[in-house]
Parts: structure tokens; C-alpha cells; sequence
């Protein structure tokens, strides 16, 4: 798996020597709830979640270019294939997660972290749709894919949350 570069960030993939950086960021409560996780409990526990969820084919480290310290990620970004996704059916489709950590909400980071992995999913992996969902009241997560040309197309109950389910095609986004 390779880099995605965008003038602020980069997206990379995950390390098992990420792990303190993403236990400083997921063990805050405000964070992992929003995105239907539990806020992590310990750096060991946070390096098996790299290990069991985060270390897949497309899912990325989200790095300001200009951190300090230098290369620590700061949030998540992915795409989830198959039975992975609760969303996406098919092999032309996949479903876009992230979470970024509170200090940097606001800055547009997470805009432009799923433009590079929206022009990534459909201009290379040449995908025909991307879905993603947010919990009812997650009015942040939910401006983030209304910048990235995501439509709602309905709700669900996930886990007796109320899920709002968005999606966008190959050619809304443009890539045809």
C-alpha cells in the first residue's frame, strides 16, 4: 500500500509503533463513541487494534506534514470491502471510515484527508460507489461527507443507534 499526499497531510499506513500516538488520541471519550468504537484503554490495547483492524489494505494514518512530533498520526482514515463493511455490497464498492483526534476537529483536515482517499477510490481502485454513515447528532461527521458529494439514501438501526447512510458514485464525484 502506498502513500496519499495532500498539501497538509499525509495519509500512510499503520505501525505497530503508532501505538502511543493512537492511544493519545482514541482514549479521549469524545472520540471513539461519536464513530461507534469504545475509547481505548491502553497503548497494548491500542497496538492490537493496529494489528487486528487498522493494518489492512487501504485503511491510512492520518499525519499533519508539518507535526511535531514528526510523523505521528493523528487520526483515521479507510476504506472497507466485503464483509468488512456494513454498508457497501460488491467488489466496485466500499465503505469510508475515519475519526480525527479533537485538537485538529475544524481545520478542514478530514475534508481534505477524504478528497485524496475519494480521488484514490475512484480514479485508481477504479470503484463504482462509496458509502458511509453517522450516528444520528453527529452533525460534524455528517458535514464531512456532505463536502465530499456524499447524499444520504436513508437510515438504519445499527445497534440500536440510529445510522444515517450516505453515498456517492463514480460519476457524481466526477471521475467519468
Amino acid at each position: 500500500m502506498h502513500e496519499l499526499e495532500t498539501t497538509r497531510l499525509t495519509l500512510r499506513p499503520w505501525t505497530e509503533a503508532d501505538a502511543p500516538a493512537l492511544y493519545r488520541w482514541a482514549s479521549d471519550p469524545e472520540v471513539g463513541p461519536r464513530a461507534g468504537w469504545e475509547p481505548h484503554a491502553s497503548v497494548e490495547g491500542s497496538a492490537v487494534i493496529i494489528r487486528e483492524v487498522l493494518a489492512v489494505p487501504e485503511s491510512y494514518a492520518i499525519v499533519l506534514r508539518e507535526s511535531e512530533p514528526e510523523d505521528e498520526p493523528v487520526g483515521a482514515i479507510g476504506l472497507k470491502f466485503g464483509a468488512a463493511s456494513e454498508l457497501a455490497h460488491g467488489t466496485r464498492e466500499a465503505e469510508l471510515g475515519y475519526w480525527l483526534a479533537r485538537p485538529f476537529w475544524g481545520r478542514g483536515y478530514m475534508p481534505e484527508a477524504g478528497r485524496a482517499l475519494l480521488a484514490h477510490a475512484f480514479l485508481d481502485l477504479r470503484l463504482e460507489s462509496v458509502w458511509a454513515g453517522h450516528y444520528e447528532g453527529n452533525l460534524q461527521s455528517r458535514r464531512v461527507m456532505e463536502k465530499l458529494g456524499l447524499t444520504e439514501t436513508g437510515t438504519r438501526d445499527a445497534a440500536g443507534r440510529l445510522e444515517h447512510v450516505l453515498r456517492v458514485t463514480r460519476g457524481e464525484w466526477g471521475a467519468d
